[in-house]
Parts: C-alpha cells; structure tokens; sequence
C-alpha cells in the first residue's frame, strides 16, 4: 500500500489477536499451544528465539499487577504490523518469520490481562480484563494504523497487548500468515493446518513486484518501509504538506516538514530542481522496537523533495516533473544518491494519469546506475499493460 493509500485506508474489523513466532516452533504450538518464556524455561522445551536477548531480560523483571514477571504470559499484538516485527525486518529475520491468528475469544478468559502499550513501556497500563472491557474499543483503535510516530506516543500504543497467563491452547489458533511462498511451504512439509494465508503487506513486504530492468522496479506497497537509503516525496512550492505523501512525511518525520520549510523560504526548492535533505540518522532507529539493540539497521534515511506542482490548490506540471527527471539524472552521483524509492509523481492528488507520466518516469529513471524503485498510484486501477516494459520502455534495450 502506498502512502496516499495508508491514509485514508478503512479502519479494519477486529476479528483476531496476533502471535509472532519463528517458522520451527509452528509445528510443537500447532500440538501443544503457545506457552509463556517462563513454560518454555521450566520444561526444557526447544524453542527458536526471535526476541532479543536484552528484551527478553527485560520483560523477565516486569511484573503484572498480580505480582507475576511478564515471563509468565504469552502475549498477543491486537496488530501485529508494529515496531517490533519492523525491528524483524531489519534484522533480515522475516523469512523465518509466520504470525499466528488467535480467536479473539481468547479475551473471554478471565486471568489476562490487556495493555494499553508495549507492556515493557513505563507508561504503559497492565489492566485486568474485568477492567480493561470497557477501554477495549479504544485500544483496538489506537492500534489500527498503517504508521506510527515516537513523538506522540503512537509508536508504543500500536503494541497494545493481550497477556495470557502460561499458554494459549492450540484450538484459539485460527490462522497462519506468512510472507511469502517459501515460508508456505516450509510449514506445511511439517504440518496438516491448512489455514494459510500470504500476506506480504502485513510483513512490510510489497503486495505486487515488476521488474523492467536489474535496477528498476515497480511496486505495489509502503515506500516510507523501505529501507532504501532515498524517499522520495513529491512536494509544492509553498511549504505546505497538505495530503497524501508529503502529509504521511509530515507526520512520520517531523524533521522533514521543518527542513522543508525552510528550503522553500530560501529558493532551494523549485520547479525543476529537487532538494536533497541528507539526515544523519536512520528511518530504522525511528520505527523498530527498541532500536538499540538493532543489528542490521540503515546508516542513514535521506528525502529528496521533488516539487510537482507550484501551489498545492494547482494539478502537477508534468513538464516541471520532466525536468526535475532531468535536474536527477544529471546529479544522483554527485549527490551520492545510492538507492531511490519515489511514488507515481503527480499522480493521486496531482491529478495526472499512469499511462501519460509513467513513460516519462521510467524513460529518465531507467538511465541512472542505482537501484529505483517507483511505488505505483492506488486511486485507481492500472491496467496490466501499463506495467509492463513494452509500454514503459518500448525503446530499452
């Protein structure tokens, strides 16, 4: 899903709770159930961590209100597409990774407990269920989000858990998600559960893939999750982030919206000529769970502001995008642009058309050296034949 997608996605129906686990554990869970840290420690039971140590540790010296550590509980994510298995992406675990789907029948059992957080948080709350009922609307819609910020405090409230004390019986699983074929087939070589559905979107992953050369791609997903070193995010020349892309940036990277203000105050940004904004700091450190202990994260995070349009209330300038191409081919190297990701530019709100701007993006992005990667519009269906490299580079070799 894009960005323009994510913002203004229908809020989901709550039907399940979510269990994250590595791929080997499915078959004993599928026999004997999900069991707490604490279950698996006293049996000597094999086990494929997916936690880090230092979390696990942690979470063993919080307690529940009832006096027992956390390593007592199995807990369960209301939504699973959260910073955590965000931090599992970027550890290049998510191949090994299955989600299970929980009935949400589980909540009828009267010993758990629900969070209104990550539960290792300070301010988070660890309420009983008898109390938890009635805020329990309100949990579900703090984590039904397509994103998340640190700054208001949205990054630790889509981690709102369900603690079941000691385990959770094999019958409350309802469904296996996985991210792609590979990991499909790898359970069900040891498995008979045939309630499998591949979800790569849930996993970070794109829903859709075409590849037209080694080096470019389209796709169908979240650009802002990535993890290509530039975003790009198509912009007006006024400072305002109004929708779509540049208010998900807006959101998402305060920074961004601050840097790009002042570039329009200065002249920097213009029709034509993109402004390179090189941040110090890694998109990961931002969004994974307890990102110190991040092993593989990206050194950096840059946003080229690529300006479509020279008022936000006008339509994009297909010219004015054509020669900020231009203004890119002549400069990526320079810049030391390695990895581009950018959206359908003038696209969506801009009001242009796939089949007229999509030529022109991969005519000019075909030519650069690196890898690109340009997230396809979802406001309206594209054809398939407006996909493929025929019509898209019916000149490339």
């Amino acid at each position: 899903m894009s960005a323009a997608k994510n913002s203004t996605r229908k809020s989901k129906r709550f039907r399940e709770l979510f269990y994250i686990t590595h791929v080997d554990n499915i078959p004993s869970i599928l026999k004997k159930g999900i069991y707490s840290h604490a279950r698996i420690h006293t049996e000597g039971i094999k086990f494929t961590h997916i936690y880090n140590e230092e979390i696990i540790q942690k979470r063993k010296q919080l307690k529940a209100p009832n006096g027992k550590s956390l390593w007592n509980f199995t807990n369960l994510y209301f939504n699973p597409r959260n910073p955590m298995l965000y931090k599992l992406k970027c550890d290049s675990f998510l191949a090994d990774i299955a989600i299970l789907g929980i009935s949400q029948e589980i909540l009828n059992q009267p010993d758990i407990y629900v969070t209104t957080g990550n539960a290792a948080h300070s301010q988070t709350e660890i309420l009983p269920i008898t109390n938890a009922r009635e805020n329990l609307p309100q949990i579900i819609k703090e984590t039904d989000r397509e994103y998340w910020s640190e700054a208001d405090g949205s990054k630790r409230k889509i981690m709102a858990e369900c603690l079941v004390p000691d385990l959770v019986p094999p019958e409350h699983i309802t469904s296996i998600y996985v991210t792609g074929y590979d990991t499909l087939y790898k359970i069900k070589e040891t498995t008979q559960f045939n309630g499998f559905i591949r979800q790569p979107d849930m996993f970070f992953q794109p829903s859709k893939r075409v590849d037209l050369t080694s080096r470019l791609s389209l796709l169908e997903g979240d650009m802002f999750f990535s993890r290509m070193q530039t975003l790009t995010v198509s912009v007006n020349i006024v400072g305002i982030m109004g929708k779509g892309v540049a208010s998900r940036a807006k959101y998402q990277f305060p920074d961004v919206y601050v840097r790009y203000q002042d570039a329009c105050r200065r002249g920097q940004l213009k029709m034509g000529k993109p402004y390179l904004y090189k941040r110090e700091s890694s998109a990961d450190y931002e969004l994974a769970d307890e990102p110190t202990t991040l092993s593989k994260a990206n050194a950096e995070t840059w946003f080229l502001l690529f300006a479509t349009k020279r008022h936000w209330r006008e339509p994009a300038d297909i010219q004015g995008i054509e020669k900020g191409l231009q203004w890119l081919q002549e400069n990526y190297k320079q810049q030391g642009i390695k990895e581009l990701a950018l959206p359908a530019l003038g696209c969506g709100l801009g009001g242009l058309n796939w089949k007229d701007i999509g030529p022109i993006l991969c005519k000019h992005l075909s030519t650069i050296d690196i890898p690109v990667a340009i997230y396809l519009p979802v406001e309206r269906e594209i054809p398939e034949n407006q996909l493929t490299k025929e019509f898209l580079l019916p000149h490339h070799k």
